[in-house]
């Protein structure tokens, strides 16, 4: 089968964003911007992913389930390329997925790895409660549900949530 004259890179980056993150279902691989690259060849289809942290235990099922995906919408043979750089940031992650990220609960990071500040300084920023939209919070845990995510309590409705923490 010629990959090339049957599917478009955009098609499959569609197919791709049917596949959700397993630990935050409500946002899908595509949208957390681990896909980095999608090529067809007349043989094949090569998609590139950058796991969001290295170790990070969900990129084998990451890799299972575009096979699964992709054999669905009648590819057969797939190549997955695990790239560690550039390594993953938040920056990746869609507007859209942030939007989703804070109707689910969890708050986004709220700024970008180029603001130095958010990976090197002791000033702590203030992250939005998703829920009330207060940023009368605290930290109260480094560590989240997952190792992505930190552990803040909203002082004004005193509900706990996790915050993506910018990477």
């Amino acid at each position: 089968m010629n990959y090339q004259e049957k599917y478009t890179e955009n098609q499959i980056l569609e197919f791709l964003s049917e596949i959700p993150d397993p630990e935050i279902p409500v946002i899908t691989i595509t949208e957390l911007g681990i896909v980095r690259n999608v090529e067809l060849t007349d043989k094949k289809v090569i998609i590139t992913i950058t796991p969001t942290y290295t170790g990070c235990p969900a990129m084998k099922l990451f890799e299972d389930e575009i096979i699964k995906k992709l054999h669905e919408k009648g590819m057969n043979t797939i190549e997955i390329k695990l790239v560690y750089s550039p390594a993953w940031t938040t920056n990746w992650m869609t507007n859209k997925a942030k939007e989703k990220l804070t109707a689910y609960g969890i708050a986004p990071p709220i700024s970008g790895t180029q603001d130095k500040g958010v990976l090197f300084s002791s000033g702590v920023k203030k992250v939005i409660c998703p829920r009330c939209k207060s940023q009368n919070t605290i930290l109260k845990s480094q560590f989240g549900s997952t190792a992505c995510k930190a552990f803040y309590q909203c002082n004004d409705c005193l509900e706990p949530f996790d915050y993506f923490k910018c990477i």
